[in-house]
């Protein structure tokens, strides 16, 4: 246990982070969860919505510190393709 008051301070500030990176950590894994489930079912007008909002929540994973930016930018490459793979079958 912490006895300074700078180190309780630090302590609860960790916490808190701990807290808020949790919460969009798992956020970011719902956003790609149900994209992935909107590819398996193949449904256009689902997959466009799913689509743009996982790009949303990458882009902003990347500004909060969750991911590297280039680690947003291959999910986002190998998500489009796997989304253009469903959709252009279809419009064919």
């Amino acid at each position: 246990m912490a006895n300074h008051v700078s180190s309780l301070k630090r302590t609860r500030q960790t916490e808190t982070k701990t807290a808020i990176n949790r919460a969009n950590k798992s956020k970011l894994r719902g956003s790609l969860r149900t994209l992935r489930e909107a590819i398996a079912k193949g449904d256009a007008q689902t997959l466009a919505a799913a689509y743009s909002s996982t790009v949303s929540v990458l882009d902003k994973s990347v500004q909060k510190g969750i991911l590297h930016k280039n680690t947003a930018s291959r999910y986002k490459s190998r998500l489009n393709a796997r989304v253009k793979a469903v959709v252009a079958p279809k419009a064919a």
